[in-house]
């Protein structure tokens, strides 16, 4: 069989095509594709001592990869939920005043049990264990339904 130049060409012009849609898609490709979760697992996280959390005051803190409030309400009253609003995700904050969890976004509205009291937010947030074990604050992923 005899290659001349048109097939010569042809075969250059496949080959490069090819190579161009596979420039295209491979991207796209690893886009849709999620990456490896590389974080640690975390089930129990120590935050702190007791004397760290004023009473009647709140704090954002990290369980890996989980925003989680950490609220004190009165001397051996401590309480963690999830710091994420369930109606789209953004923060939510621990009202001083009104003793309320408040979400800025939709001004959604949680009582300190976590449950939905008013506003967008379909479902309450998840509530962790909290114990405190020689005068520190501890947070376990033991999480529940408000």
């Amino acid at each position: 069989m005899k290659f001349g130049r048109r097939e010569f060409i042809n075969s250059l012009l496949g080959i490069g095509g090819i190579g161009g849609l596979a420039s295209i898609f491979y991207p796209v490709a690893q886009f849709l594709i999620p990456p490896e979760n590389n974080e640690p697992h975390v089930s129990s996280l120590k935050v702190g001592a007791v004397s760290d959390f004023p009473i009647n005051s709140s704090k954002i803190i990290r369980f890996g990869r989980i925003p989680i409030i950490l609220i004190r309400q009165d001397q051996d009253t401590f309480k963690a939920l999830a710091a994420t609003c369930t109606h789209l995700d953004c923060i939510v904050q621990y009202s001083k005043e009104r003793k309320q969890i408040i979400c800025a976004c939709h001004n959604g509205v949680y009582d300190l049990s976590g449950k939905n009291v008013s506003g967008p937010p379909p479902k309450p947030l998840d509530v962790y264990t909290v114990s405190i074990i020689d005068d520190q604050v501890l947070i376990t992923e033991e999480k529940g339904m408000a």
